[in-house]
């Protein structure tokens, strides 16, 4: 959408004036922050727009540019609500990387999503509880882990996914992710916790809700491979990190578990642990969007102590030289870096570490969104427009040397499998085959 078509947008003349401004509370029952600088950085070169997969497919989406800044001046009139179209933002949050002037897009989008599921959503309709829902799959989860055999028989019957799109609107086009027999929280307590115990390195495990759940064996792989590098590894108490609440416009759910989360994991930095995440979209919630949304004690200490995994393994180890010197078996990956991954600046470092390591051939797939983006893909109006941004991701998999598929993302995995049915590994699965 061009800035003429953009709802809302004034006409401006040569002798506009800004003498006149007077400045404006945008919405004057937060307390907790001000994006009126940010808006007035915007200065519409549509980067952002240009940037998002889902304006790419869905000529209704007037994109981030609209959603953001532009909405925040249209929130000046006291009778203008949030448009309705937020709600078909995926929060990806591709466009904060692509602005050039630093505009907070993906604050303003999780905010005026917030204040539009508060305000203008129908809370007995479909809509909203499938959203909560599936904003808060960690619950969800935990009870589906109590009886997993029986879940994934009932989750994976044809007729229930069916009635699941009829009723709540989740496709029936997914296989649900199958919950694991043992989660990762039970391992952890069977071994009877940390194995080294060191006052120098340091680290508390943030394995957020996938790798408990669904896929145990990255978060045992994190733990045996930082122990091998003489760490202590701690799992305090956890919550969901909140990134699939925030797409859901979730905010109170997600304040609540964001409360949780620093009151466990703050409290340790100044025993000298970091906080380490498997999931680039657990990082990215613990690292910038808690500070940004919320006034939590402790909040900002958390976010500068919380690095990816393998990123905190390149920064204080010499990792390459330890992949230099390992082998594996021969194997061939094809890499899709997650958007959410891309935005830490950790874009590239699955690709450059591997490709040191013998026997290994991989691949990087191209910088498109997968599409998925956390629960968007999981909606049935959404699902057609997921596959089709991830078309491209799908194509570069079907064309790269190898066939098993690389990420950090869960349900990147979950969308790289279901789009070509490939079998996924997690970085950290490969580095813990070559050095533990």
């Amino acid at each position: 959408m061009s800035d003429a078509e953009s709802p809302g947008n004034p006409t401006l003349t040569p002798d506009a004036q800004t003498d006149d401004f007077e400045a404006v509370e945008v919405f004057p029952d937060s307390t907790d922050m001000d994006l009126r600088p940010g808006a007035d950085n915007c200065y519409k070169c549509t980067a952002c727009d240009v940037s998002c997969p889902v304006a790419e497919v869905d000529d209704e989406f007037p994109g981030p540019k609209f959603q953001g800044p532009e909405q925040w001046r249209l929130k000046r009139k006291e009778d203008e609500a949030v448009d309705d179209s937020i709600m078909s933002c995926s929060n990806c949050m591709r466009c904060d990387d692509a602005c050039p002037s630093g505009v907070p897009l993906s604050q303003m989008h999780n905010t005026a999503r917030g204040e539009y599921v508060d305000e203008e959503m129908d809370k007995l309709s479909r809509e909203y509880i499938r959203n909560r829902i599936l904003a808060n799959y960690g619950t969800l989860a935990q009870l589906g882990s109590m009886f997993p055999r029986l879940a994934n028989a009932v989750m994976g019957n044809s007729v229930v996914q069916r009635i699941n799109e009829k009723v709540l609107g989740i496709t029936a086009e997914r296989d649900f992710p199958e919950f694991a027999t043992q989660t990762f929280r039970e391992w952890w307590n069977e071994r009877g916790g940390p194995q080294v115990r060191s006052e120098e390195k340091r680290v508390a495990y943030f394995h957020g809700c996938y790798s408990n759940y669904n896929t145990p064996e990255v978060g045992k792989a994190m733990v045996r491979l930082f122990e091998s590098f003489g760490y202590e590894v701690v799992v305090p108490k956890q919550r969901c990190s909140g990134t699939p609440m925030f797409a859901n416009g979730m905010l109170d759910d997600a304040k609540r578990a964001a409360g949780i989360n620093v009151e466990n994991f703050a409290g340790l930095i100044p025993e000298g642990y970091d906080i380490i995440a498997s999931c680039t979209s657990c990082s990215m919630s613990l690292r910038q969007e808690y500070p940004e949304l919320f006034d939590i004690d402790g909040i900002e200490d958390l976010s500068a102590h919380t690095y990816e995994a393998l990123e905190y393994l390149r920064i204080h180890e010499d990792l390459e030289s330890e992949v230099r010197e390992a082998s594996v078996e021969d194997q061939s990956f094809a890499y899709h870096a997650p958007c959410h991954g891309r935005n830490q600046g950790l874009d590239r470092q699955a690709v450059e570490l591997f490709r040191q390591l013998d026997g290994v051939d991989i691949e990087d797939v191209g910088d498109s969104c997968s599409g998925i983006s956390g629960t968007y893909g999981w909606k049935e109006e959404k699902y057609d427009k997921s596959m089709q941004i991830g078309a491209d991701m799908f194509d570069h998999m079907e064309h790269a040397q190898g066939d098993v598929g690389m990420t950090e993302c869960p349900t990147c995995s979950m969308q790289m499998e279901h789009g070509t049915g490939y079998d996924i590994k997690h970085p950290l699965q490969l580095l813990e085959e070559a050095l533990v």
